[in-house]
């Protein structure tokens, strides 16, 4: 297992709706709303029945509008996980797509969580962890496969450096 490739990324903090805020009513303060369900089905992409969690391990904690995901590994469809190490066995472009596995594992959370991706408010938070070679630098555009695939989910709600 010492080559097991995982990103752990987390979406430390989510802000969603709470139960007695309706979704249509938020403050759109310079960010465009988009449908996140609708942008899944046009991107093609199925969601994954989330992980069951295992002894003191949880998908996801709420305390108040925020909710916290607990970090996943990239699993494909067949349920084998991406393994090696960036920058020796696996080029940037399958790390980016094996983040882009990560995302989904954490829509697939988020929905289980909420029922609806549409309640999310706001990413705020991404960590991301990429298992690589000693001299590699080019986390980020790893870490990217993830990021982007929110952005593409949810629009301006996950970009961070969006104006609130």
């Amino acid at each position: 297992m010492r080559h097991l490739f995982w990103i752990i990324l987390l979406l430390s903090a989510c802000e969603v709706a709470t139960p007695k805020e309706k979704t249509t009513d938020m403050p759109t303060t310079n960010i465009v709303k988009q449908d996140a369900e609708a942008q899944l089905l046009k991107l093609g992409i199925e969601l994954p029945q989330p992980t069951t969690p295992v002894a003191n391990y949880v998908n996801s904690v709420r305390t108040g509008n925020l909710l916290f995901l607990a970090g996943k590994g990239p699993t494909q469809a067949d349920g084998k996980l991406v393994t090696g190490k960036v920058g020796s066995d696996l080029t940037i472009e399958q790390g980016y797509q094996a983040a882009r596995l990560v995302g989904i594992a954490q829509l697939a959370v988020l929905k289980a969580e909420l029922g609806d991706l549409n309640k999310v408010k706001r990413i705020v938070k991404v960590l991301g962890m990429v298992n690589c070679k000693d001299t590699f630098e080019q986390q980020p555009e790893v870490i990217n496969g993830f990021s982007d695939l929110m952005v593409e989910v949810f629009g301006e709600k996950a970009n961070m450096l969006a104006p609130q």
